[in-house]
């Protein structure tokens, strides 16, 4: 079975590659990108690797981009829950979100939530 993908929509590069790597370690399948228009790149299938199942967006990245692009990348990989890593007092922005944690969060606490939000072997509640 292939691990459950992950998106991480984050401009900071060195959170987003330690975040990566603490799913990778988790035993998640993760990808990242520094804008939502650049992860519209990504295919919505790869040989060896499964659909992205969840797609971790920082706030300032919703808020720069127009709602249409984030549609897209919904629509491309339909199914996929979103998760928010908003800023600490402003109010979240529109959508439909799965998840959100307010900043300060460390790295841990959002693997954390995230296991909640997609847990390990993805899917193993349904088939019970």
């Amino acid at each position: 079975m292939e691990a459950p993908r992950v998106l991480i929509v984050s401009p900071d590069q060195w959170p987003r590659a330690l975040l990566r790597a603490e799913l990778l370690a988790a035993g998640y399948d993760a990808v990242g990108s520094r804008t939502l228009s650049a992860a519209l790149r990504y295919p919505a299938t790869q040989p060896g690797r499964g659909p992205v199942r969840l797609i971790i967006v920082d706030q300032c990245v919703v808020e720069r981009e127009a709602s249409e692009v984030r549609a897209g990348l919904a629509a491309k990989h339909t199914g996929s829950r979103w998760f928010l890593l908003a800023h600490s007092r402003s109010a979240l922005p529109a959508g439909d979100w799965d998840a959100a944690l307010r900043r300060p969060v460390s790295i841990g606490q959002v693997v954390e939530a995230v296991k909640r939000v997609l847990p390990i072997p993805y899917g193993s509640s349904e088939s019970d």
